[in-house]
């Protein structure tokens, strides 16, 4: 298991979670409860991100949210309850990002329907944190994908620009220069899972 180190006085990257979709090209089933690996993404997804050296995990809830809370097994985890789920993935950002604990230096985002990241991936990212990188971005073969590493000092300019479905897109395209890509295709997977082929493909791998 990959450990992150505290920096002196200060507090480790958090991750978010965002797992809040209603999965409606899945016929309606929240995405957060889909099971993978014989427990629901949910489960796995906070799994990847603390074995990849994230112990600091906020995940934020929507379709099914209660359903959610009693089903799947998240000790430990701040649990944050976005109502306008349905607004898009924007909305769950903006809800995860006013949950951070207050000291965090980074947040490390990531996205409850892309099984295919694993913790190899959330440790490279953390370690171009701790290289100095502030915007980081799993690549694949060169083109950006997730998970997303976000400093502090940009989390104000995130929620201001997240909206619709867009995430931090808005902020990415504003710092694109500056933005460090950490080569993962060789550790992960970026595919998400959205759709019933999409399921199938997955269950069967």
């Amino acid at each position: 298991m990959q450990t992150t180190p505290t920096p002196p006085g200060g507090a480790p990257v958090a991750a978010l979670v965002l797992a809040a979709g209603g999965g409606r090209r899945l016929g309606g089933r929240p995405k957060a409860l889909i099971r993978y690996g014989g427990r629901p993404l949910v489960e796995h997804a906070v799994a990847v991100v603390r074995a990849g050296g994230c112990p600091d995990v906020t995940v934020v809830l929507g379709a099914a949210g209660e359903r959610v809370r009693a089903t799947a097994h998240l000790p430990g985890c701040r649990l944050v309850a976005n109502p306008d789920w349905a607004d898009g993935m924007g909305s769950s950002l903006r809800a995860g990002l006013a949950a951070l604990p207050p000291r965090a230096p980074a947040v490390l985002v990531m996205l409850v329907d892309t099984p295919g990241v694993t913790p190899a991936a959330v440790a490279r990212l953390l370690a171009a944190h701790r290289a100095g990188a502030d915007l980081a971005a799993a690549a694949y073969h060169g083109r950006r994908g997730h998970p997303v590493l976000i400093g502090a000092r940009h989390f104000a300019e995130a929620a201001a620009g997240a909206s619709g479905d867009a995430g931090a897109r808005a902020l990415l395209a504003a710092h694109a220069a500056d933005i460090v890509l950490v080569e993962c295709a060789d550790v992960a997977v970026p595919d998400d899972l959205d759709t019933p082929a999409d399921l199938a493909r997955w269950s069967a791998g």
